[in-house]
C-alpha cells in the first residue's frame, strides 16, 4: 500500500510499479526489516546463508532483481516502474541486497545486459543475476588520476595481437575485494580524447597481474552482515585478457559508462530517498513518546516545522528523480539527471542529519540503524558525481542560451563621462 513510505502522495506511477512497490514494501516490513533491528539488537552480523535465503524468498515472491529482464531472472521492470521499488529497499540497510537490487551489482548488470555479447550474457550475467558470481565497476583512480575529472583517466589497455595488455590503478572499486570479475574502463586510443578513445574491458579476478591491494577505510564502512563488501583498491599489471573481453563497442567507454551512471544516480537517488524517510519515521515515532520540559517533543513548534520542510524538500526530491526517469526514455536526459542526482543527495543528507538529531543520544547509538544512515548518506554527495562536478554541469547548461534582449534596458554608465585615466 505505500502507505507508510509514502503517506497518502499520488506520484502517478504505474499500476505496474505499484504492485510490486506494494509487494516489496511487505517484504521489507515482514522479513528484511525485523532481522535487521535483530542484528543492531544483538550485534550478531547477518550471514550470507540468511542473505540467500531472503533471495529465495523473493523469488517466490516475484521481487527477485526487479532490473533485470525475466530471461536472466529478474522482473524486467522498466525503469521508471521499478523506481518506486528501489525507494523501498531504500529503508533497510539490508534492502537492496536483499532482493538482488544492490549497488554495484545492479549496475553491472544492467551495462552487461544492455551492451553484452550474448556469450557474455551467458557466461556473466546470468550466473551474476543469481548470486553465483559477484562484480565490480574499476573506474575511479587515486591522483592524479580519473576522479570528478573523468579525461584525466591514467589506465591503459594495449593490443598484442587478439589480446589487451592492461596495465592501471584503480580504487573506490565497489565490492572489489570479493569480485570475480571486474569491468575496468581504460584508455584504448592515446592519440584521441579521453571521451572517444576509452573502452570497457572485462577482466577475470583470476588474471595474472590483478593485485586486490586493500579495502579502502572509509566513513560508514562497518555494517551488519558478514558479506565483504566496501571499496577497493586494484592494480592492474600487464593483465592479459581476450579482445573479445571487450564490453560494448571498442572506445565507447564513455557513451556505456554515462548510460550506466545516469540510471544508477536516479536509483541511488531513490535508496537514499527511502532511507530518509525511514529515518523521518523513526523520528517522529521517537518526537511522539519523548517528553522534555513539559510536553512531548511533537509538541515543539521549531521541530514540527523542520520536519514539515523535510518532507516537502523529500516530496520534491520524489518528483524530480521520476521527471529525469521519464526523459531518460527519451535522451540522455543529462542535466534533468544532474539536478537530481545532487539535489537528492543534499536533501537525504539534511533530513537524515535532522532524524539523527531528534533522537538524541538514541541517534548517535546503534541500536537504531540512524548511526548507520547517517555515516551512508554523507558519501552519496562524493559517489557518481560531486555536488561540484553536477553544479559545473548545471550551470554550463544554465549559460548556454542567454538571452541579451532581457538586459537591454539596464542603466549603463555614460560613456561621455567616462575618462581613460586619473590624474595622479
Amino acid at each position: 500500500m505505500l502507505c507508510a513510505m509514502m503517506g497518502d502522495m499520488e506520484y502517478h506511477d504505474s499500476e505496474k510499479a505499484k504492485e510490486v512497490a506494494g509487494r516489496v514494501e511487505n517484504f521489507m516490513d515482514e522479513v528484511v526489516i525485523p532481522r535487521e533491528r535483530e542484528a543492531l539488537a544483538t550485534g550478531e552480523a547477518i550471514t550470507m546463508d540468511e542473505i540467500e535465503e531472503m533471495w529465495e524468498l523473493a523469488k517466490e515472491r516475484d521481487l527477485f532483481a526487479p532490473q533485470v529482464p525475466e530471461e536472466y531472472g529478474g522482473q524486467g521492470l522498466d525503469f521508471s516502474d521499478m523506481l518506486p521499488s528501489f525507494e523501498q529497499v531504500g529503508r533497510s540497510l539490508i534492502g537492496a541486497l536483499a532482493i538482488r537490487a544492490n549497488a554495484p551489482q545492479e549496475g553491472n548488470m544492467h551495462t552487461l545486459e544492455m551492451v553484452g555479447t550474448e556469450e557474455q550474457k551467458e557466461e556473466y550475467l546470468e550466473p551474476l543475476v543469481q548470486g553465483e558470481i559477484s562484480s565490480a565497476f574499476a573506474m575511479t583512480e587515486p591522483k592524479q588520476g580519473g576522479g570528478s575529472d573523468p579525461k584525466m583517466l591514467q589506465s591503459t589497455a594495449v593490443k598484442d595481437g587478439d589480446e589487451w595488455v592492461i596495465n592501471g590503478h584503480k580504487w573506490w572499486t565497489s565490492d572489489g575485494l570479493s569480485a570475480d570479475f571486474y569491468l575496468a574502463m581504460v584508455r584504448t586510443d592515446l592519440d584521441a580524447h579521453p571521451y572517444e578513445g576509452t573502452s570497457i574491458i572485462l577482466v577475470p579476478r583470476e588474471a595474472d597481474g590483478v593485485e586486490v591491494v586493500r579495502n579502502v577505510p572509509h566513513l560508514g564502512g562497518h555494517g551488519i552482515t558478514e558479506r565483504e563488501g566496501g571499496h577497493a583498491e586494484v592494480k592492474f599489471d600487464d593483465v592479459r585478457v581476450p579482445v573479445e573481453n571487450t564490453i560494448g563497442e571498442e572506445n565507447e567507454g564513455f557513451q556505456i559508462a554515462q548510460m550506466r551512471l545516469g540510471g544508477g544516480r536516479l536509483t541511488h537517488c531513490m535508496r537514499y530517498s527511502g532511507m530518509a524517510e525511514r529515518s523521518l519515521d523513526i523520528a517522529k515515532a521517537y518526537l511522539q513518546e519523548r517528553e522534555a520540559f513539559g510536553t512531548t517533543l511533537e509538541e515543539k513548534q521549531a521541530l514540527r516545522h523542520r520536519i514539515a520542510d523535510a518532507e516537502t524538500r523529500l516530496h520534491a526530491a520524489r518528483c524530480m528523480v521520476r521527471h529525469a526517469a521519464r526523459e531518460l526514455d527519451r535522451s540522455d536526459a543529462r542535466i534533468e539527471v544532474a539536478m537530481s542526482k545532487m539535489f537528492t543527495a543534499n536533501v537525504t543528507n539534511e533530513t537524515i542529519d535532522l532524524a539523527l538529531q531528534c533522537l538524541g543520544g538514541n541517534g548517535i547509538g546503534k541500536d537504531l540503524p540512524i548511526a548507520h544512515f547517517y555515516e551512508n548518506v554523507r558519501a552519496f554527495r562524493i559517489v557518481d558525481g560531486a555536488d561540484e562536478v553536477h553544479r559545473r554541469s548545471i550551470a554550463r547548461w544554465a549559460f548556454e542560451d542567454v538571452d541579451e534582449a532581457e538586459i537591454e534596458n539596464a542603466l549603463e554608465f555614460d560613456e561621455d563621462l567616462r575618462i581613460d585615466a586619473l590624474d595622479e
